[in-house]
């Protein structure tokens, strides 16, 4: 509490005024970075474009607060030993993932996203590779720079995007075999 005090530049008591003890404050990270990614979604969910809210997303990681991403997976790993926080973050994860398959589902009926696995599955799915870039970035940043990392975005969106019908060749291909 002492170190959140000096890094805030303010009194241990004023820290202890907000927060009773150091799990309360935990707690309240986490509450802080899992309503930074609701606010992606809200501002995404009527619009059903998953590309824009992974670039945001990846984004957040790097540019607004730099340090929130590695703060989180800090997080991540104080929840492995303590169940109450785990609960936590299980509960918003959760929320989170529901609302993500709502907005998959919601592009599955409009045709826009594959609707050939269940929008629960594709969630977890782009949830899954998400965290992973946004997990090594720090640690690799080169291999995410803009060209390879949009390479990777378009990527993700050819695995979600409905599979195209298969063309037979044109006669034109055909006859220059």
């Amino acid at each position: 509490m002492r170190k959140v005090a000096q890094h805030a530049g303010c009194t241990t008591g004023a820290v202890t005024y907000y927060f009773a003890n150091k799990e309360e404050m935990i707690t309240a990270v986490a509450q802080s970075l899992f309503d930074q990614i609701d606010t992606l979604l809200e501002n995404n969910q009527e619009r059903i474009d998953i590309k824009t809210l992974i670039e945001q997303w990846l984004d957040w990681t790097n540019t607004d607060e730099p340090n929130a991403w590695l703060a989180w997976l800090q997080l991540l790993g104080y929840a492995r030993h303590e169940p109450a926080f785990a609960g936590v973050i299980k509960q918003r994860y959760a929320r989170f993932r529901q609302v993500f398959t709502s907005v998959l589902e919601r592009g599955q009926s409009q045709g826009i996203i594959r609707d050939d696995i269940p929008a629960e599955l594709l969630a977890d799915q782009l949830s899954a590779i998400s965290d992973g870039w946004m997990m090594m970035l720090p640690i690799e940043p080169e291999r995410f720079g803009s060209s390879r990392g949009q390479s990777l975005l378009d990527g993700l969106m050819t695995l979600i995007t409905p599979p195209q019908p298969h063309k037979p060749p044109s006669k034109r291909k055909a006859a220059a075999k």
